[in-house]
């Protein structure tokens, strides 16, 4: 399928149609929908001058048409294109009725779980740059600090994925501005950060429960292992809705019985993943279980 285009006007405002026509915003449309689903309508022109413009000098094809061709033949440049052209919006505590579900309806079973001998996986899918992971991993350990490392010694994985290696990297880092962190409970970030200078970071345990891969949603998943709980959240409304509906299956083959997927405020499941996955609270959903 192709992406959608509207018909709009050449030469686009101040651009040279020589360096980027319309021909060109629907060949990089239509790149960025086959590699990782992401539709862009005529109203992102601009948007997609501005994000590769600095890769078409970097690469010295002098104009997107050249760029464009380089793209065809060359995988790497093309993968840097479109995670150039993500949207990287988040912020910590983001949509916290999820983290307030997590902690209250979740979270016990996983400590008791653990505290069992078993392990508990969570993925935070499409994670930009880590506020999110961040948020759960701190509500996983809690408020209490024994207790809290405690469960981190147990068989406690988190998996956090984006496809755009920059984000991914400021992630690892984890290290945000002071004020940043101000919508997270003010025990967790007593508990499991460090403010200096004005600048805070996670702490090395929490860090070390972490493991940040890139990852195309739409590509192969190598993860073996069922999860107990998937955040993908404000991700797929870049997507139309056939991508959503699979994508979705996806994750509802991914994760163990009676595991949870939480997802954007804006976005719904549907599709045959609406057989399997049923709504437990605001865009939360459960796993029937077996």
């Amino acid at each position: 399928m192709s992406a959608a285009h509207a018909g709009f006007a050449e030469p686009l405002p101040g651009i040279s149609p020589a360096i980027y026509s319309v021909a060109d915003f629907r060949a990089l449309s239509d790149i960025a929908y086959a590699h990782a689903g992401i539709i862009l309508p005529e109203g992102k022109a601009m948007l997609v001058y501005s994000r590769l413009a600095p890769l078409v000098r970097e690469t010295g094809c002098g104009s997107f048409g050249n760029y464009v061709a380089r793209l065809r033949s060359d995988a790497a440049e093309e993968a840097r294109a479109v995670a150039a052209l993500t949207t990287n919006h988040t912020f910590f505590y983001r949509e916290p009725h999820h983290f307030a579900h997590f902690a209250e309806q979740v979270r016990p079973a996983l400590v008791a779980s653990l505290e069992a001998g078993r392990g508990a996986r969570l993925w935070s899918a499409g994670c930009s740059s880590g506020e999110e992971t961040w948020s759960l991993a701190m509500t996983l350990l809690g408020s209490e600090p024994l207790a809290g490392r405690r469960l981190a010694g147990r068989d406690l994985k988190m998996l956090a994925t984006d496809l755009a290696p920059h984000v991914l990297r400021q992630a690892e880092t984890a290290t945000y501005p002071a004020k940043d962190l101000e919508p997270v409970p003010q025990e967790l970030r007593r508990c499991w950060t460090q403010e200096a200078d004005g600048m805070a970071t996670v702490s090395d345990l929490t860090r070390a429960l972490v493991r940040f891969r890139i990852l195309n949603l739409l590509g192969p998943w190598p993860m073996r292992h069922p999860f107990d709980v998937i955040f993908c959240r404000n991700v797929m409304i870049y997507f139309d809705a056939e991508t959503k509906e699979q994508l979705v299956a996806r994750f509802a083959d991914a994760l163990a019985p009676g595991g949870y997927l939480y997802i954007g405020h804006s976005e719904r499941v549907t599709g045959p993943a609406a057989r399997i996955l049923r709504p437990v609270g605001p865009t939360i959903y459960r796993k029937a279980a077996a």
